[in-house]
């Protein structure tokens, strides 16, 4: 990822709330295989496990899971069984990414610049967004008929609904909210057919790279300018987007009118 000094100001806490709050993520791999592409990609929702929440340099572990008929799944399973000697406890040798990106992000407009634009006319649009890339060594749980495979994914599973309904959905029938759905509400036969068509991937990070491009690069003016613009196109996205710039401008010091 290329992260200029203006916007290296993301810190390893910051970016593991910023997986959390945006779980859904896009599974990078470039695994050569003779019967599929070498660069894959799947959109799968992760739980990311922190042992030591005040730890401010743990990186932790994702855990997904994948359709057992995703093409990624196969290549995955393929690049195990071909190494399986050189794979103790089926780690894949090859390095995966995972992508992650807020879910607000938007176009600026050089006239969000009222402090440049007036003065000089340099200006030219951009895009604001936060993402972060995490980098590590895959364990794959595959075979169908493992205890150890059964007992990560009926982890994964219950993990990842609970985070999905009480986390982003708010359903913890708390003052008359809706009480979660839990996995357990649907007949064990058929959670456990579905488990037979999925695999587990739990990925041990390794490196985790990200930035907030929210504009601090500019100039005090025009930072308030994209506040305030952001502000007045009177939508949600543009209310995340306003507080998202301020956020970032008062963690570098910077004093905005």
């Amino acid at each position: 990822m290329y992260i200029r000094a203006a916007h290296d100001d993301a810190t390893i806490p910051m970016l593991r709330q910023l997986i959390r709050d945006n779980p859904l993520g896009t599974l990078v791999t470039a695994i050569r295989s003779k019967s599929h592409p070498l660069i894959l990609s799947s959109h799968i929702p992760f739980v990311l496990d922190i042992q030591n929440e005040d730890d401010e340099a743990e990186l932790g572990v994702l855990r997904g899971h994948l359709a057992r008929q995703n093409p990624q799944s196969k290549v995955l399973i393929e690049a195990i069984q071909s190494q399986y000697e050189a794979a103790p406890e089926n780690v894949l040798e090859d390095e995966i990414m995972v992508l992650f990106t807020t879910s607000a992000h938007h176009y600026v407009t050089p006239k969000f610049y009222v402090e440049s634009k007036p003065s000089t006319g340099k200006v030219v649009p951009t895009w604001n967004y936060a993402a972060a890339q995490v980098y590590g060594r895959a364990r794959i749980y595959f075979d169908s008929k493992s205890d150890e495979t059964s007992s990560f994914l009926s982890r994964q599973i219950d993990d990842l609904s609970e985070l999905a309904e009480v986390s982003l959905m708010g359903h913890d029938g708390i003052d008359a909210r809706p009480e979660a759905w839990k996995v357990a509400d649907a007949p064990e036969s058929y959670i456990k057919l579905m488990q037979k068509n999925i695999i587990g991937i739990e990925i041990t990070i390794e490196r985790l790279e990200g930035k907030f491009k929210m504009s601090q690069d500019k100039r005090p003016g025009d930072i308030n300018g994209v506040i305030n613009g952001f502000k007045n196109l009177g939508s949600d996205i543009g209310t995340q987007m306003a507080e998202l710039v301020e956020e970032r401008a008062l963690l570098r010091g910077l004093k905005l009118g």
